[in-house]
């Protein structure tokens, strides 16, 4: 086997396994979500190896890197890829082409920033010193609550029934034909008042059920 041979598969490898770690251990365990696994892993080893076999031909690297802005401007045919899932493609595209320039570019540069690219996303997923604010549409039927003076009876209510640990409250549509709200709840990402608590339990409706 010969050395460049032998530095292409080394270097596929060490891609493969960065790429494992940002996919298995940072992104999934957090999103649980499976649909973009397959879409990230692809692309990257696809970056990789096509650029590992242009470099292996001494064709130029900056046909790589169209070919890299080409993959990046497509779009697929289905639903619209959320920022947060662009970002994780775009980085992993990114990682594929420097990984693949490994055998003519410095090991320790690409590995250190390797190891950094990881350690960020892992700190950012974890949320270490950020406090987010997430939100959600909820459908709500007690619409006497909605009112200015009771709005710390709204808050105590939405509480309770949800399980969340709601911050602020934002009115939208109010449909007095069927007496429903449509409302959007503000809350801290980790704190919860009641993890067993679920919406479906109560008439407050998740994300994807609207007001009619």
């Amino acid at each position: 086997m010969t050395t460049d041979l032998t530095q292409f598969l080394l270097g596929a490898g060490f891609n493969l396994l960065v790429t494992l770690l940002i996919v298995r251990g940072v992104y999934y365990p957090v999103t649980q979500d499976k649909n973009f696994v397959f879409t990230f892993i692809g692309f990257n080893m696809i970056i990789y190896f096509v650029l590992g076999f242009l470099t292996s031909v001494e064709v130029g690297v900056g046909v790589g890197f169209g070919l890299f802005a080409i993959f990046s401007l497509l779009r697929y045919r289905t639903d619209e890829i959320p920022i947060r899932e662009m970002t994780y493609l775009f980085i992993l595209i990114a990682l594929g082409v420097m990984n693949s320039l490994m055998h003519s570019g410095s090991l320790l540069q690409i590995g250190i920033a390797n190891a950094v690219i990881l350690v960020i996303l892992f700190v950012l997923e974890k949320g270490w010193g950020f406090q987010f604010e997430s939100n959600k549409r909820v459908a709500y039927d007690k619409i006497e609550l909605i009112g200015p003076a009771r709005s710390e009876e709204l808050l105590a209510d939405l509480r309770e029934r949800t399980g969340i640990a709601v911050k602020r409250v934002e009115i939208g549509r109010i449909d007095l034909l069927h007496d429903m709200a449509d409302l959007k709840i503000f809350y801290d990402e980790t704190p919860r008042l009641s993890a067993s608590r679920k919406l479906t339990t109560t008439r407050v409706l998740r994300d994807q059920h609207q007001l009619p």
